[in-house]
């Protein structure tokens, strides 16, 4: 889930205070913790294996650290108000290297592709771990990050909403999947109270959905969508909307968020990326699960550079192999593993399913409301 604007912890949302209020009353967890480590390994088990299969992906290493002269770190923004930890490494150096902690591993999976000697229709899938520092930490978002994040190598006339729908539903569907094999190993997750995912996604663009609800800002535009149904994708995130804005920023240098496309009434829209965004009957709140998109081209990547005021890193090296048709044309995506897991488990807080620090504010909230957040 990449390239997020600076208001991720949802509307409202900037003090613990508030953050009290979000947090659901009477909560008590369905699953023990040693249930729940049981029942999340075995979704991780299921989500990669299925993947892998129905988007033809091998597992692969991924990069916990990158120089930072290769251009490769998920920047997160065009604002660049997310910065990632950096630090000098290589004792006896008398240079040393600038090394990053990646922020995800958007941009490395796709010259992956080629170091891995990926085929048409052939990809990969990581198992990513980030730190991402300038997050407000509240109840699904943290400090570490984990991900699957895939690429798979795909064909000019490839580049299409139906290629990429087909991908967003091949990926529903191992949600899917997911939890009936946990809910088949605890049965108590068939819960009246928390139903489960809808069978289908509702496709919606972001232009659309401006239009529905031209009087509320973004995320409580979304918000409201997913009342209405549970379980969306929506086209389009970065382009600049009849408002004067994005539905949200997104990084210049790898989901292709310029090209013009055609609903199916015949519109014209852009973008041919996005995101799939769920209610939580737990928080009773939005609930994002993962971002993905086809990649920029050597025609797009400028432009969308060009629109961000970042043209200057067109000479980085990524960017250069992009421009040389040195990597291939890509389908790529983030989905957030802890994410996941908190909502299959019916979790109320992301620190149930993931170990990081938390602010003792907010560890305070989370004994007071019985979440146990694990250390």
């Amino acid at each position: 889930m990449s390239g997020k604007q600076a208001d991720l912890a949802g509307p409202g949302i900037s003090t613990y205070e508030e953050v009290a209020k979000v947090l659901p009353q009477g909560y008590e967890s369905i699953l023990t913790p040693k249930e729940t480590m049981q029942a999340l390994f075995a979704v991780k088990n299921y989500i990669e294996e299925n993947l892998c299969k129905e988007l033809n992906l091998f597992m692969v290493q991924v990069p916990l650290i990158v120089d930072r002269e290769s251009g490769v770190n998920d920047m997160l923004d065009r604002d660049g108000s997310r910065t990632p930890v950096e630090f000098p490494c290589g004792l006896g150096l008398e240079t040393p290297i600038q090394a990053q902690v990646v922020q995800a591993a958007t941009k490395w999976k796709r010259i992956a592709l080629k170091m891995f000697g990926c085929d048409m229709g052939e990809g990969i899938c990581t198992d990513m771990k980030a730190i991402r520092k300038d997050y407000f930490l509240d109840h699904d978002h943290s400090a570490y990050v984990d991900q699957w994040d895939w690429e798979k190598v795909m064909s000019e006339d490839q580049r299409s909403l139906e290629y990429l729908t087909d991908a967003i539903q091949s990926i529903w569907k191992v949600f899917k999947g997911a939890e009936k094999h946990v809910q088949e190993m605890f049965p108590q997750l068939r819960n009246s109270r928390y139903p489960d995912l809808p069978d289908e996604l509702k496709f919606i663009h972001a232009e659309d959905i401006l239009a529905m609800y031209p009087e509320l800002p973004r995320k409580e535009r979304e918000t409201r969508l997913i009342q209405e149904f549970p379980a969306v994708f929506i086209y389009g995130i970065g382009w600049t909307l009849a408002d004067g804005y994005p539905h949200e920023l997104r990084a210049a240098d790898y989901d292709d968020w310029v090209t013009e496309t055609v609903s199916k009434d015949g519109r014209q829209m852009h973008g041919l990326n996005g995101d799939i965004l769920v209610w939580n009957p737990v928080t009773k709140r939005r609930h994002e699960l993962s971002s993905m998109g086809v990649r920029v081209t050597k025609e797009t990547l400028p432009i969308q550079l060009e629109m961000s005021g970042q043209s200057e890193l067109l000479s980085q090296p990524y960017h250069q192999a992009i421009m040389k048709d040195e990597i291939p044309l890509s389908i790529g995506g983030g989905i957030g593993q802890s994410r996941v897991y908190m909502l299959l488990l019916k979790k109320a807080h992301i620190g149930e399913v993931s170990v990081t620090v938390w602010p003792q504010d907010l560890q305070d909230i989370c004994v007071e409301k019985n979440i146990h957040i694990l250390k």
